[in-house]
């Protein structure tokens, strides 16, 4: 069932009374410490550097990489197929060769590449599902790093080796690296909403297990305050 589409699709108004709610340990996202990559610096040259990643719902993957630090913006958006089918609700078919994604913008001089995928392999997300994640089925929640240079490609293809070597996961990743692909930003009410929901059922049980893990396993690496697609950011 995607998504719980049918809680997704509810008016955000008729959520304004929803509590919060313990989340029981097994429905929980769950975390795995894994090693940073042998070499994870792309060479970047100046302050700013971008990573597009796809990891099932786009909601929990911002909401993660926003409390980032040398995170400047995570927007949400569509990788993988054309302009004219990135829409939410053409998306949500299946059938358009997009991946929900998120692309991070990021200082390389705060934060590597290589550092971003740690998180994204580690917290973000479980990259040994194909084609799913949790609840959410189909091509559209697939694992992807949609590399936007030929060293980023490199980089991520050499870390999930390292790690498929080391056994850091159960089963193989089953990632794909996917270069050369547009990313289209997603509409402007899937923008910052694990920020603006954090009460939201599908946010409450899936992502915001995400944020205390980030919290508990990269404590240098989180920011309390969100990078927000709302609020302008200004970079030094």
């Amino acid at each position: 069932m995607p998504k719980f589409r049918s809680l997704k699709l509810l008016p955000l108004v008729a959520l304004a009374g929803a509590v919060a709610f313990a989340v029981p340990h097994s429905m929980a996202e769950t975390a795995r410490e894994i090693p940073p990559p042998a070499g994870g610096s792309s060479g970047t040259q100046g302050t700013s550097e971008v990573a597009v990643l796809a990891g099932g719902c786009f909601w929990g993957v911002q909401g993660v990489f926003q409390h980032v630090q040398g995170v400047t913006s995570a927007v949400s958006g569509y990788a993988g197929g054309n302009e004219a089918s990135a829409r939410y609700e053409l998306v949500g078919t299946g059938t358009t060769g997009h991946a929900e994604s998120v692309r991070v913008t990021f200082d390389p001089r705060v934060i590597s590449y290589g550092r971003i995928l740690q998180i994204f392999f580690s917290v973000a997300h479980d990259p040994t599902q194909l084609n799913r994640q949790g609840p959410d089925v189909g091509s559209q929640y697939r694992s992807a790093i949609f590399a936007t240079t030929p060293e980023q490609a490199r980089i991520a293809g050499a870390y999930m080796e390292e790690l498929d070597r080391a056994h850091a996961f159960d089963t193989a990743i089953v990632t794909k690296i996917e270069p050369g692909k547009a990313f289209y930003a997603a509409e402007d009410y899937h923008q910052d909403f694990l920020a603006r929901n954090p009460r939201y059922p599908y946010i409450a049980i899936h992502d915001l297990p995400k944020l205390a893990n980030l919290k508990k396993l990269f404590p240098d690496a989180y920011r309390e305050n969100p990078v927000l697609v709302s609020v302008p950011q200004t970079t030094n």
